[in-house]
């Protein structure tokens, strides 16, 4: 394993997402913050991978890193790091990346129908938390 130029982007794609997921917050943009928190943790969870090899076209990578732990493509002392961020990933999966932008179209709700202060706030801080592990993982791998 070693920190390449994509696993240094996917955190700074991670940490982008997230500033803007913070300012949505703070502007009461309930959708707009659990849609950048949702490709918050996309990207943390990608940076991840990158770690072991490249990233494709995913807006799952939680399935990804669950193999690649399955594997033991991971040293023993990141799985655990890896574990928790394939956790919020799954949270924050392509079915939150899928409503917050689309809604749901069998029940006629958009978006901003579907996320409220209580969401918005929950997936800040899964983001807040997968950008810190990646940080820490691309700490670990310098």
């Amino acid at each position: 394993m070693k920190r390449t130029r994509e696993v240094e982007y996917r955190v700074h794609l991670a940490e982008g997402f997230m500033l803007e997921a913070r300012e949505d917050i703070a502007d009461k943009r309930w959708r707009a913050c659990v849609d950048h928190s949702q490709l918050a943790v996309e990207n943390a969870a990608k940076a991840a991978l990158a770690l072991v090899g490249p990233v494709g076209r995913t807006h799952n990578p939680a399935a990804l890193l669950v193999t690649a732990l399955m594997e033991n493509r991971f040293p023993p002392n990141l799985r655990e790091h890896i574990q928790q961020l394939a956790q919020y990933a799954t949270e924050l999966g392509p079915d939150i990346h899928i409503k917050s932008d689309y809604g749901d179209e069998n029940q006629w709700q958009t978006p901003w129908q579907l996320f409220g202060q209580a969401d918005a706030e929950r997936a800040l801080d899964y983001a807040e938390k997968a950008v810190l592990l990646a940080k820490q993982l691309l700490q670990a791998v310098e």
